[in-house]
């Protein structure tokens, strides 16, 4: 029941989130027809291109349009492209699924045993550096990081392509060697937010009375601090595994741009400095709609971590 109510929950977010992008994008200043036509265009042209692509209509007559065809699965066609919103996202799908699953597993990978190691030699060097990676790697802006691998380890070393992006298909390392850059790039940021975090439950959990029972009976370090504390600490984690999504998503527009791969991020940029209305609406609103149900699977999960949880 529970389930199925936060289910329901999603509708009405789903609803002001389109509504309010519509509108955003209806009363911003710019006239795509200008971008189309041209700086040499008459003001005939323009008109004629404003007719055309239906941006002379009233308001509640494009939204309303536009949400019966969200209904039924059709975010428009683009501007620019000439094709379907939903066909250019799908055809961009891939290199953004890839690139943020690779990310969160960089992500993983790095803040779990930093933000373990923190908590259990808090107030100590270990502690003092992985908080200091944290500071640093939350604080730096992606782009910033991403053009210094770039120059690290693509540059001056020459170990890994510059930018592009190279299907599973062209073989396991092609594919590999295009993404690691930019998923270390998304993912350093993603473990400063994780690493916090998971400093924080886990000195909560190790300052608890069984924590220090289990140590009283010489249980084993790591079988103390994986088996028992990590996994009482998995509910604030998991909760900020969640939120945190929406700093990948972001962060993906900004990666892709910079490391040239042709995803979501990167049709995002191109639609935004072209006017290209219908792709930003249906972008932001299937990226909204992916967010928002990543949120609810991550709460649905806490009954899988900690007993007590109920539904």
């Amino acid at each position: 029941m529970y389930a199925l109510r936060r289910v329901l929950a999603i509708i009405p977010v789903i609803v002001v989130v389109a509504l309010v992008v519509f509108s955003l994008l209806y009363f911003s200043p710019g006239d795509p027809a200008l971008v189309l036509a041209g700086e040499s265009a008459t003001p005939a042209e323009i008109e004629r291109i404003r007719g055309a692509l239906g941006l002379d209509r009233p308001y509640l007559v494009r939204l309303t349009e536009w949400s019966f065809g969200v209904l039924k699965g059709d975010f428009g066609q683009s501007m620019f492209f000439g094709r379907s919103v939903a066909e250019l996202m799908l055809q961009r799908a891939m290199p953004t699924l890839w690139l943020s699953l690779l990310a969160m597993v960089f992500a993983l990978a790095l803040a779990l045993p930093l933000g373990i190691i923190a908590a259990w030699q808090a107030g100590r060097a270990p502690d003092r550096v992985a908080m200091g990676f944290a500071v640093l790697g939350y604080s730096m802006p992606v782009f910033v990081l991403g053009y210094l691998l770039i120059f690290c380890f693509s540059v001056w070393l020459g170990w890994l392509p510059v930018q592009g992006y190279k299907p599973p298909s062209d073989g396991l390392w092609p594919f590999l060697s295009h993404l690691i850059l930019p998923a270390l790039t998304l993912g350093v940021v993603y473990a400063a937010l994780i690493a916090r975090i998971t400093r924080s439950a886990m000195l909560e959990v190790l300052q608890q009375d069984y924590m220090r029972t289990a140590r009283a009976k010489g249980l084993g370090l790591w079988s103390m601090l994986l088996g028992h504390a990590l996994k009482n600490a998995a509910i604030p984690i998991m909760t900020i595994v969640g939120i945190g999504f929406g700093s990948v998503i972001s962060g993906v527009v900004v990666t892709e741009t910079v490391f040239n791969i042709p995803g979501i991020g990167r049709l995002t940029v191109d639609a935004i400095l072209r006017r290209d209305y219908p792709v930003i609406q249906g972008v932001v609103l299937v990226l909204s709609g992916v967010y928002v149900l990543i949120n609810l699977l991550v709460d649905l999960s806490y009954g899988l971590f900690d007993p007590r949880v109920k539904y």
